[in-house]
């Protein structure tokens, strides 16, 4: 089991970005991996960021520009179930291609 820290953002920090969080934990336990899932809102998650070492951050909400020094991952196919695979396989690829 590999350990993988993700920080999962939406506008008001707690339902949307949990929802996915969940989602996520669920699905990349099937791929071998362990979610250690932080939620954010968007006003916070570049701060965020910076101070842990997150290895993907997701989000639902527009983030502000920034350095946040792990790939920003588009997670809205979470809500509409439309790419929902899609997600979950650039997650994968993500961690893949940073040794996770």
């Amino acid at each position: 089991m590999k350990n993988v820290k993700i920080l999962s953002v939406c506008g008001s920090g707690t339902v949307t970005s949990t929802m996915v969080a969940e989602k996520l934990k669920e699905h990349l336990l099937d791929e071998g991996y362990k979610v250690e899932a932080t939620e954010a809102r968007p006003t916070e998650a570049l701060s965020m960021a910076q101070a842990g070492s997150y290895d993907v951050i997701v989000h639902t909400s527009p983030l502000p520009e920034g350095e946040y020094g792990a790939p920003i991952i588009d997670a809205f196919a979470c809500m509409t179930g439309i790419g929902e695979d899609q997600f979950y396989a650039d997650v994968v690829a993500v961690l893949q291609a940073a040794g996770k």
